[in-house]
């Protein structure tokens, strides 16, 4: 880690700009607002207030039109000449019913939601702060349109649209955080990110190929870290938050800390998170069948099935985690911005509990089935310039390097040998980002992208009882995954009421695998693979203000996924019985996609979206019985095994529909609710169709509000309909370790729901309180295609201080 701090030293410069600040408060509590956005298009500039409610605006002198916005407030439009009259003091009105808000995940420069024909939701600190999520994943599930699967514990893995895991994308400040070793089954590198140090939260829905290259199939997930912030006082600026939490349901503690420290031209953020969860307690009214009494331990050395004395318990589920960022910023003059950010994480080892639900002649499979630390780092440095020329007016650079381990560990019962597969990932990645406004009609989004990715991956057996270790297969082949892009996009104001984009993107990939490693282990018919590719995605959409208020969008759109290692190269067991091998001659994936969306606000009181939308996934990537030098079984693990490999086979459809209702009560009373409805199909080999593994049922929330002063008070429903054993995919419809019986005794994920209270209380200026009561009822449930049960009864209680 330390060859990388020295990069903290590599900003400098001596170059002085005169500063004005602008004060945006709450109308109502005259409290500063942190996280408002101001954007103009002419002269283009962008900020965003600190927590004091600051932010310079020295960019935006001359501009006719500024557009000030902050979710749950009104809309403001000022002129910079309306600016000065005030004195450059605004306040905002409590409004939960805008149309429009300030979005990045879409071009990864700021824009309108107005002017953007794709679905875009923003979670906002606030959210976060009454909440209380515990993870990242759980905070995109929070927004009651991101569906959450977890295998273990520690765990989470997206799904949007009826898709997941590598057909979606992550950022993190604009830099991808998808590898190579990305798998189509479930995966929880999202809980990598820290909740306390992530300032805003996006997820875009559909297509963002065109932005962002292979795997933004089904959506977007954009999350920006905290921003350090400048200050123009003669005393420096120094604001910060610490926070601890207790959860009873896993006994969770857990501790933040943040500090910002801000001068005229550097600012620095320093971010510090850590949890401790023990195992998690499941509800005690629903399914007998998600009980598990019994947990594997080592005695005296031998494996001995232990009973638990409480049989709600998910043993084994314990974990914790810790979490560091730096950042540092440079502003020498209002041209240029530069920021280093050092960001790190590791977990604890933890059991992937789907597993250890596995049985064998009676009693527990495994002894151990543990996934070891997961550690992310990354180093980004992104340069911004306002250069207003004939290329550009605005350029960003983002350099970007991280690593990732992972691991997986497992041993049968009463077996000696410990199977210990260890993944490594070294990732590079360069950003080059322009836009340009062409008149008072174009402005041009452009740019280009390569990504390296380096693959190491090792094997080790180790006898527990003498200690002796050897080389045992590795999971991956040593390889290269490497994807360079050029791209551009045309937001067009065609008139005032209508803006239509559109956008191409050109990607070449290519992957270099070496399988040797593995040659000791099985006949594989080849010792290299490789592969050299090209796609090209685009899109073309609108947005239509029509007369009454109406707000229409439509956008067709494609994408694309290219195989990677994990598709190539990876050799795991994927179910009892089945042994998933390489296969070097894959194809990348398209997808087609039409959205349409409409929305509508009633006499300021009630506010209604209805979004709708149609994927055709062609040359899909799936799992399909397979064959190795002729035989379609091996024996693998001890077990004679069907192979399996990654094919391209057949086409996936999926289709749905995402409703919102937003309902403003009197007396600080409002309504929300929110429900994702999709269909998912996939071709089988005999010409069949199937359900589509990550096609979620139908889910949502409905919140009850209630907004004081100094008090935020939720009561909420979280639901889930039931998927039926014929409706389950067909490689679902065996895992008897994560589903319920009916009454026929097939697998089947049955519908539940959860009553939910929630309360954030300002206690002083500095002191806030929060607290909830999750699960009321105490249900015992498990998500569809869950691997653990959900919490039961759960008592949240957190106290934070600002200064």
């Amino acid at each position: 880690m330390k060859k990388y701090l020295s990069l903290w030293f590599l900003l400098g410069g001596v170059l002085w700009s005169h500063a004005q600040t602008i004060t945006i408060k709450d109308q109502a509590s005259n409290k500063p607002l942190e996280f408002v956005t101001l954007l103009s298009t002419n002269p283009e500039a962008y900020a965003v207030t600190d927590v004091n409610g600051q932010a310079d605006v020295s960019s935006f002198k001359d501009a006719d039109k500024i557009e000030i916005r902050m979710l749950g407030y009104k809309v403001l439009t000022k002129s910079y000449a309306d600016l000065e009259l005030v004195g450059f003091k605004i306040a905002l009105e409590l409004s939960n019913l805008n149309l429009e808000e300030i979005v990045v995940s879409a071009t990864r420069w700021q824009q309108s939601s107005g002017n953007v024909p794709m679905k875009i939701i923003s979670i906002s600190p606030k959210d976060v702060a009454l909440q209380n999520p515990q993870t990242a994943a759980d905070l995109l599930g929070i927004s009651g349109k991101v569906y959450i699967q977890k295998s273990q514990q520690g765990g989470g893995s997206p799904m949007i649209r009826g898709f997941a895991t590598n057909r979606l994308l992550y950022t993190i400040d604009g830099v991808r955080m998808n590898t190579a070793i990305f798998r189509g089954g479930n995966l929880q590198n999202v809980i990598s990110l820290d909740p306390f140090a992530i300032s805003n939260t996006e997820v875009l829905f559909g297509p963002g190929s065109v932005i962002y290259g292979s795997d933004a199939i089904g959506g977007v997930m954009s999350f920006q870290t905290l921003t350090p912030q400048l200050f123009g006082g003669d005393k420096p600026l120094v604001t910060g938050k610490a926070l601890t939490r207790y959860a009873s349901a896993n006994k969770e503690k857990t501790g933040h800390f943040d500090v910002n420290i801000g001068w005229e031209k550097w600012a620095l953020v320093t971010s510090f998170s850590t949890w401790d969860y023990d195992h998690l307690r499941q509800g005690s009214n629903g399914p007998e069948d998600y009980l598990k009494d019994y947990f594997a331990q080592r005695q005296d050395s031998t494996d001995v099935v232990v009973i638990q004395d409480d049989p709600l318990l998910q043993i084994p589920t314990a974990y914790s985690q810790i979490n560091i960022m730096q950042k540092v910023r440079f502003k020498p003059n209002e041209h240029w911005d530069f920021q280093f950010g050092f960001h790190y994480s590791a977990t604890s080892p933890y059991g992937r509990y789907d597993r250890h639900n596995r049985v064998r002649n009676g009693t527990a499979r495994y002894a151990e089935w543990n996934y070891g630390p997961q550690k992310w780092m990354m180093n980004n440095v992104n340069v911004a310039h306002e250069g207003r020329n004939a290329v550009y007016d605005k350029m960003t650079l983002r350099l970007a390097q991280q690593s990732f381990e992972e691991s997986r560990i497992d041993r049968s019962l009463n077996q000696n040998d410990r199977n210990t597969q260890i993944e490594n990932v070294e990732a590079y990645s360069i950003n080059l980002d322009f836009t340009k406004t062409w008149g008072r009609k174009h402005t041009l989004f452009y740019g280009a992208e390569y990504v390296l990715n380096n693959i190491k991956s090792k094997g080790i057996i180790t006898n527990i009882t003498s200690g002796e270790a050897q080389q045992g297969p590795s999971r991956y082949p040593v390889s290269d995954w490497n994807s360079a892009a050029i791209y551009v996009n045309d937001e067009f104001r065609f008139r005032e009421d209508l803006t239509v984009q559109l956008g191409f993107r050109y990607n070449q990939y290519a992957i270099n695998a070496d399988f040797t490693n593995n040659l000791d282990f099985y006949p594989f018919p080849f010792s290299r693979a490789e592969m050299n590719e090209g796609a090209l995605t685009g899109s073309i959409g609108a947005v239509y203000r029509a007369l009454k208020g109406y707000v229409i969008s439509a956008n067709i759109g494609t994408a694309f996924r290219s195989p990677n290692v994990d598709d190539l190269g990876k050799i795991f067991d994927s179910e009892p019985g089945a042994v998933t091998i390489p296969n070097p001659n894959l194809e990348a994936e398209y997808a087609s996609n039409l959205d349409v969306g409409i929305a509508k606000v009633f006499h300021e009181v009630v506010k209604i979206d209805l979004t709708g939308y149609y994927t055709i996934l062609q040359n899909t990537l799936v799992r399909r019985n397979f064959q190795l030098n002729g035989e379609d079984s091996i024996l693998y693990d001890g077990t004679l095994s069907q192979v399996q490999a990654i094919q391209n086979a057949g086409t996936t459809k999926v289709y749905g529909i995402q409703a919102g209702l937003e309902w403003e009560l009197p007396a600080g009373f409002s309504f929300s609710s929110s429900i994702n409805y999709q269909v998912g199909e996939e071709e089988l080999d005999d010409g069949t169709t199937s359900a589509s593994r990550h096609a979620a049922p139908l889910f949502g929330v409905s919140r009850l509000i209630y907004k004081a002063k100094k008090l935020n008070l939720q009561f909420y429903a979280n639901y889930q309909g039931e998927r039926k054993f014929e409706d389950l995919a067909k490689e679902e419809q065996g895992k008897d370790e994560i589903y319920a019986k009916d009454i026929n005794g097939n697998n089947y994920s049955p519908a539940w729901y959860t009553l939910n209270v929630k309360a954030l209380y300002d206690l002083s200026t500095i002191f806030t309180i929060s607290a909830g009561m999750e699960n009321l009822t105490d249900q015992r449930y498990r998500p569809y295609s869950a691997g653990i049960s959900a919490p039961g009864r759960n008592f949240i209680l957190s106290l934070s201080a600002n200064f």
